[in-house]
């Protein structure tokens, strides 16, 4: 039997399951489906990354969002993904023996060691406003950063500053990149991010030694590449001019769309539309219970702009299909240019679900 078997056979799942999460993975990164061996023998390799977690100026919901998901469960990601040394909040040791660990660990694993920060870092009269082990956050961050493999800023707070840096920020929050000004820093915005975009990316740099394709801002473009906007299941009711006016209304209990509310969706980018919170279903994101997006994953726009205040819409995309010219037109937009919009989505999101399936189901009957 196989390393991949033997570590497959321990998790409690057959093959064919595995292979699909290692296709399903694939294609949330936007790669090839061809890749999924490559995933899965990164994934079950015995050489697991160290990874070393900080925290910060933050409220531990990147970490709480990480205990949720049960694809991987958190054993599976602890134990057979990566190793995690040292995480002050899930570590069984604390104080002196804890912070002894965190030195020997990156002492043993200097330039191999994954560094995830969560948390704002405070620079004001130099830092003294978050001390953990009797020192600064700060100079432990500026310390570790040089030392990583990678270093990646999970959550809004590590990532620009969060609600930490809203003003007047008394005590100078800041996010990781601009304390580590010399370091490719990758930056998982979210309050919390999804915890699938963080494991994509660690599972990226097992796969190919290399972090995964950036934008300007340092975020993965698998997940921060397009507009929520272009994605909501409410958008069919934009482009028919439906929009809920106030909450509580009929246009709000009908789903329609909350840009009249506030919605941040056309100004942030974000996969939070596709792949949803907790794998409970549909309503599992904001907007699916009837809340506006508030943009939490952009730095100009969350804690900054008021909650309730109209996006600008600076870069309109057009429904996926032509309006038929024989139906009423609401709001210069047909419903049934509408219901084309919908439809087109629908279809592009089971087709790419079909085509990762029947790839994976194909690699499992090939090997």
């Amino acid at each position: 039997m196989s390393d991949r078997d033997v570590t497959i056979s321990r998790l409690g799942i057959n093959r064919r399951d595995f292979m699909k999460y290692c296709t399903a993975t694939a294609t949330a990164m936007g790669l090839s489906t061809s890749v999924a061996p490559r995933i899965a023998a990164a994934i079950t390799s015995p050489n697991r990354p160290p990874v070393i977690w900080l925290h910060g100026q933050e409220c531990t919901g990147c970490t709480e969002s990480l205990l949720r998901p049960s694809h991987p469960t958190l054993d599976h990601l602890i134990l057979d993904l990566i190793s995690l040394d040292y995480h002050e909040t899930l570590s069984a040791g604390a104080g002196h023996q804890a912070e002894h660990f965190l030195q020997e660990s990156v002492k043993a694993n200097k330039g191999k060691f994954i560094l995830v920060i969560e948390g704002a870092v405070p620079v004001k009269d130099g830092g003294i406003y978050c001390q953990v082990g009797g020192k600064p956050f700060l100079d432990t961050v500026k310390e570790l950063g040089p030392q990583a493999a990678a270093v990646i800023a999970i959550g809004s707070c590590a990532s620009w500053g969060g609600i930490q840096s809203a003003p007047p920020n008394p005590t100078g929050a800041t996010g990781v990149p601009a304390v580590l000004k010399d370091i490719p820093v990758v930056t998982i915005p979210g309050c919390p991010p999804h915890p699938q975009n963080f494991l994509s990316t660690v599972i990226h740099f097992l796969t190919f030694k290399k972090l995964p394709a950036l934008d300007d801002k340092g975020r993965p473009l698998f997940a921060y590449g397009r507009l929520i906007h272009e994605n909501c299941e409410r958008r069919p009711h934009f482009d028919a001019g439906r929009f809920a006016t106030s909450f509580g209304s009929e246009g709000h209990r009908l789903g329609y769309c909350l840009f009249k509310l506030g919605c941040k969706g056309p100004i942030t980018h974000a996969n939070c539309p596709s792949i949803l919170f907790c794998e409970v279903g549909s309503g599992a994101w904001p907007v699916g219970t009837g809340h506006p997006c508030f943009g939490c994953v952009e730095e100009d726009v969350a804690f900054k702009v008021p909650l309730f205040t109209q996006a600008y819409i600076n870069n309109p995309t057009p429904a996926a299909g032509q309006p038929s010219v024989v139906q009423e037109r609401e709001s210069g937009v047909t419903t049934g240019g509408a219901a084309l919009a919908g439809a087109a989505v629908g279809i592009a999101v089971g087709a790419s679900m079909m085509a990762g399936k029947k790839a994976a189901d194909r690699q499992d009957d090939e090997e």
